[in-house]
């Protein structure tokens, strides 16, 4: 009888130390979660993407918001990708220019200098 009450408890403790490790394991797996985009597109030579490009080496964007960049003007697939994107926020083509921002965590295109400064100044609260 002693035994068997030893037996049991043995395996009632060790089902126990088995779900907890399962448990334990589980919420402190990092998770596996890619940041949200953020594309900027641009076109060599345009002045109102030289504002934004100044703004952000100015207030060290980079150092502080991950964003991808994207030259338009002469690569083919990153201007097929913006025409994409601007369609997928129901602009047309002859509305789509540069300087052009995606921000994918809100869904939003944002078009022009001044309104994409506005985005960076807002997510780095200057």
């Amino acid at each position: 009888m002693k035994k068997t009450k030893l037996i049991l408890s043995f395996f009632g403790i060790l089902i126990i130390l088995i779900l907890l490790f399962f448990f334990l394991q589980k919420s402190f797996k990092p998770k596996n979660q890619t940041p949200a985009k953020i594309i900027l597109f641009y076109g060599s030579g345009c002045p109102h993407c030289k504002r934004v490009e100044d703004f952000i080496r100015e207030n060290k964007v980079k150092e502080r918001i991950s964003f991808e960049e994207k030259e338009v003007y002469f690569n083919k697939e990153n201007s097929k990708k913006l025409i994409e994107i601007a369609k997928g926020c129901g602009l047309k083509e002859n509305e789509i220019g540069v300087p052009f921002l995606w921000d994918e965590e809100s869904k939003k295109c944002i078009v022009g200098d001044d309104p994409i400064i506005n985005f960076f100044k807002e997510k780095l609260n200057l």
